[in-house]
């Protein structure tokens, strides 16, 4: 055997055939946060996958047995659903794609604005008005909830759309984050390149800022849909007119009805898990943004 082969055969000096084969401790310890986000991420889908199953149960599958079989009733819960008080479901859909598509639009808009005048301008009381906004970012809503209500019924808007709207428009979140990209994603060099060739602030904004922001604003728009779209304190605080309730409010007084008409837990389920359709529709839609460059083409190195 030649002196080459003797070396290849050899094992490593301070080691054993056995501890050679063992993967290093650092490739053991990073498998800790894939599990952990396994896990994490089985933890928040069970749910889901519970109302998806649940959803084609009828009433007698759903509450004979208790399993992760499919059943036979979807198509029937579907046509209840449509049936039930001449389809008041569909308004409260509709109601909800009202309040989440203006109330996150109006906010993403209120939100651009006012972050990048924070990002950009020098003014007097710059920071303790940011200050305040973080601020507002701490306060639960439950604590504005019953102020905003007394607000709106000095103005008489109580159980109207615009006592659901108004106070979702300004999100200090929002303007946190709004705040926070425009001063990643918009250089200085280039608003002071678009004052130097006589551009208005305005415009400016338009078309040089915004277009940089517009992954920022995106997810500034997602989370603010979200957050109108799972509203329920609001609605309930607001609105008094059944015709006017988003789906988060009409499904809850479904289920208080199905307390004495059990049957009606099943559309309760169903109506759940259609009222996710929308919110992952928007996630595929939206997720294209994300991947735009952070300058959008403005500056080149």
């Amino acid at each position: 055997m030649s002196t080459l082969a003797v070396r290849k055969a050899a094992p490593a000096a301070g080691t054993t055939p056995g501890t050679a084969r063992r993967p290093p401790l650092r490739r053991r310890v990073a498998l800790i946060p894939t599990v952990t986000l396994l896990l994490g991420a089985v933890y928040t889908l069970l749910p889901v996958a519970w109302v998806v199953i649940a959803s084609t149960k009828s009433g007698h599958e759903l509450f004979s047995t208790f399993t992760f079989l499919p059943g036979t009733g979807f198509t029937d819960n579907i046509r209840d659903l449509n049936a039930y008080r001449d389809g008041i479901y569909w308004s409260w859909m509709g109601n909800s794609a009202l309040f989440s598509g203006l109330g996150a639009l109006l906010s993403t808009a209120v939100s651009a604005v006012s972050g990048y005048a924070l990002a950009t301008y020098r003014f007097k009381g710059r920071e303790t008005m940011f200050n305040v906004l973080l601020a507002g970012v701490l306060m639960p809503p439950v604590i504005l909830a019953i102020p905003q209500y007394l607000l709106l019924a000095k103005a008489d808007l109580t159980d109207s759309y615009l006592s659901v709207l108004l106070p979702q428009i300004l999100s200090p979140y929002g303007v946190y984050l709004a705040r926070i990209y425009a001063s990643a994603a918009v250089p200085a060099d280039v608003v002071e390149a678009g004052r130097m060739d006589g551009a208005s602030e305005w415009r400016i904004f338009t078309r040089i800022a915004l277009p940089m922001m517009i992954p920022g604003m995106v997810t500034v728009f997602l989370f603010q849909f979200v957050a109108i779209w799972n509203n329920f304190l609001l609605p309930y605080i607001m609105l008094s007119d059944d015709e006017k309730f988003p789906l988060t409010l009409g499904l809850y007084t479904l289920l208080e009805q199905g307390s004495n008409t059990p049957a009606l837990y099943t559309l309760v389920i169903t109506g759940a898990f259609l009222a996710v359709l929308p919110l992952i529709v928007l996630f595929l839609v939206v997720q294209r943004f994300w991947s735009l460059d952070l300058l959008s083409g403005a500056v080149k190195s």
